[in-house]
């Protein structure tokens, strides 16, 4: 009996030990892996690329066009993008509510709703999680814009840009001109929200001043505000923390 439990007691501290030693995937690699000569990586899936039906933001008039891949595995147990229902793939790419447009996708088309013509966000490699538009911004101002949340670079260099990265903040107007990043490159977006009365933009980010590859609590937090009103939408920094 004596035995079993002292064998027990081993076999906990070994699976505690190695649970210890398993770490978080790091969002930043500041050196290029070296991958050996001949390795080649394999893949058992097909892209698909395709395009969500248009939506039109309540107050704009301009459809938006969600475009991204899906990817079809060929054990057809699986599936990422898409779900399967009898055998059949679902080739919804985002989710809409009345001011939003979430998922994972490449690229945004614009279209006038006067018009046939289609227009992108971008002709770079990012992808886009979400894109708001400030309505009560647009009611108070007649000022329209997007808000986006934009992965732009493989910022951890695993040939992806994917959630996995760092994530970034972007604004446009509601034809998707004007296309700009308001956050600065590596650092990590915390959050976002609006104040009306300001007409402003605010928002955190974290930057890995300690080049560890991953943000914990000794990194820095840094505070911007945006003037929504503004023609170039100024960034200005503040210090709520001394």
């Amino acid at each position: 009996m004596k035995k079993a439990v002292l064998f027990a007691l081993a076999l906990s501290g070994i699976l505690f030990t190695s649970c210890k030693q398993e770490k978080e995937k790091p969002k930043v690699i500041y050196e290029e892996a070296k991958t050996p000569k001949g390795a080649a990586k394999k893949s058992d899936s097909t892209q698909i690329k395709v395009a969500d039906l248009p939506v039109l933001m309540d107050g704009t008039k301009y459809l938006i066009h969600p475009v991204g891949d899906i990817r079809i595995y060929e054990d057809s147990n699986k599936s990422y993008g898409s779900t399967r229902t009898n055998s059949t793939v679902s080739y919804a790419i985002s989710n809409y509510n009345r001011f939003e447009i979430t998922g994972y996708f490449e690229n945004l088309k614009f279209q006038h709703v006067d018009s046939t013509a289609l227009r992108p966000l971008t002709d770079k490699k990012i992808q886009i999680q979400t894109a708001t538009f400030l309505n009560t911004i647009s009611e108070r101002s007649k000022k329209q814009i997007l808000v986006y949340t934009i992965v732009d670079a493989d910022t951890n260099r695993d040939g992806k840009v994917d959630s996995n990265d760092i994530r970034s903040l972007y604004v446009s107007d509601t034809a998707g001109r004007n296309f700009m990043k308001v956050s600065q490159d590596m650092q990590e977006l915390i959050d976002w929200n609006i104040i009306e009365a300001q007409n402003r933009l605010y928002f955190r980010t974290i930057e890995d001043i300690n080049k560890n590859g991953a943000f914990d609590k000794n990194d820095a937090v840094h505070y911007n505000y945006v003037d929504l009103l503004s023609a170039d939408w100024k960034v200005s920094e503040y210090e709520p923390v001394e």
